[in-house]
Parts: C-alpha cells; structure tokens; sequence
C-alpha cells in the first residue's frame, strides 16, 4: 500500500493478494516476498514438451538407470533412528537408510518423525500455507477469444481465482483436438472442496466459467479432472526469513527440502529443482566428511 499507493492497491493488489493467500492471511504477506515475485516474472514463458507426466517419466527412468528405485503408492509411515542409521516404516515394510531427503510439507515432516526434538517439531508446525486446486477440462472447442491466462479477483465474486487456457499456448492439435482449460484456487487445508470429486466441482465452477463465456454450455466439456494439494503455497509472514526451517534437521541424517525453503521466492518448479541440487550437495557434503 505504501509502496504503490491506495488507489492501486485497492484496486488491483488487494484482490490478487486475497485471492492467493486468503481473507485471514493476505495482510501478513511482506514484501521482501512481493519483491521477489515480480522481480522474477517476466512475459517469457517456456513450456516441457509432453507437460508435466514427461518430466516425471523422464526422471523416474533416470533415478532408475542410475541403479535408483522409485516405488509407487507406497505412503511413508515414519521416520526414526535406529541403530545409527534411519529406518522408513511403509506399508511395504522397513527400510534402512544412512540419510533421507524429505520433500514433504513441515507439517507432515512433524508428524512423520516424532523423535525431532519438541521445539523443532513447533517451529515446523507454526508455518503455515495454503492449499491449491485445480479443475481441468477438456472441451471441444475454444471457451475464449485467445486468452491463456486470466487472473480473478477475489472480489469479482467468481469461485475460483484463475483461469488458464492452455490450448491459447500450445494449441490443441498437441492434445488429441481437446482445448484444456485449468480453473485453480488457492483455499485453505481444511476447505471442504478438497472433499469433491470433479463432477461436484465442475457444477461448483460452472456459474464462473458461464461468466468468462456466457455461451458456454456442459455439453462442451469431452472429460474432467481434478486435483489438489493441501499443502501448497506457503504463506510467508513478516520476518518469515527468520522462521525457515535449515535443510539439515537435529536428527542426524535426516534433511527437509520443501516449498516452505525457497524464499523470497514463490513456489515453483524451477527453485524445487534449485532446492533440490542445493539439499543434494549438503547431504554428499556431510557424507564424505563421515556422517550424514
């Protein structure tokens, strides 16, 4: 407000900011934060041919020629120490490890280890952040006049924040003839949306999407998806710098590399892969110094 005046903010940065972090949190975002994310951003964008299930296939292959396993659908129960090493209980049983990355939330990584030391275990709990979720169709023609992202504010009394029309980027042809349209929000953990399945949120949606095209109708819509995250946008506070958590916990050999550690900036996918070389590097680092 002081940085871009009143007028403005009110206008324009108050609603995005609500729509991102929420009624309840959008006036502790600092601006060490709203730095960085403009700094950033530019009206350059770069696309991963085949999307997102390409990059991870192309990594799971990699992690596996290097003699690495990648096991599905196996949740992490817990991690403790035992013996001088770590032990990963599963479902499919134990396994004993010199260190372990964890890529999870600070809140899960509280709950997964309960031998952390109680004020550690606090800090991770303090943090907070909100949830994503996204409605993805697929429709037989065009819902817009060529635009790929619109952006909502929180008051213009839509039900979701964001709008991305992705066959406006990469066309169509690239997806079978099918125009793929992303409805997201930002929404707090416990949101009762995070509970539908995508048919209850596309008729939750659908009133909003009539609103960007009036002549929109379902018949258009060829499949639905859906897809959420509880943990996803950290929120970060005044002197949030001084709250992230190190990627080295006090149990030995156990690291945390989350989205909550890449401040000042926003989450995204490139400072995961940044966080990730970063967290790499200290846990070879300690390695050949003798100890995870």
């Amino acid at each position: 407000r002081r940085a871009v005046g009143e007028r403005a903010y009110a206008r324009w940065w108050r609603p995005l900011l609500m729509a991102k972090f929420g009624a309840a949190h959008y006036r502790e975002v600092n601006m060490a934060w709203m730095w960085a994310r403009l700094y950033k951003r530019t009206a350059r964008l770069g696309y991963f041919v085949g999307g997102f299930q390409a990059f991870v296939d192309l990594l799971a292959a990699r992690v596996t020629e290097q003699g690495g396993t990648v096991r599905l659908d196996t949740p992490v129960q817990a991690v403790r120490p035992a013996a001088g090493r770590l032990l990963v209980e599963t479902a499919a049983g134990p396994a004993s490890h010199d260190a372990v990355i964890a890529t999870c939330s600070p809140r899960q990584m509280a709950d997964l280890a309960p031998d952390l030391p109680a004020d550690y275990r606090a800090r991770l709990l303090a943090l907070r952040s909100m949830g994503a979720l996204v409605l993805v169709m697929a429709l037989d023609r065009p819902l817009t006049a060529g635009h790929y992202w619109i952006n909502v504010p929180a008051d213009e009394g839509l039900p979701f924040m964001g709008l991305v029309e992705h066959t406006n980027y990469i066309p169509a042809d690239h997806y079978g003839g099918d125009h793929l349209v992303y409805c997201g929000d930002y929404l707090p953990p416990d949101h009762p949306y995070f509970d539908y399945d995508a048919e209850r949120l596309f008729q939750t949606y659908r009133p909003g999407i009539r609103l960007i095209n009036p002549d929109f109708e379902p018949s258009w819509v060829r499949s639905l998806w859906m897809f959420g995250e509880r943990y996803a946008q950290p929120i970060p506070t005044l002197n949030h710098s001084r709250n992230i958590p190190a990627l080295r916990t006090p149990l030995p050999g156990l690291w945390l590399a989350s989205m909550s550690q890449v401040y000042p900036w926003d989450r995204g996918s490139n400072y995961a892969v940044e966080l990730g070389r970063r967290v790499a590097a200290q846990v070879m680092g300690a390695s050949s110094k003798g100890g995870a």
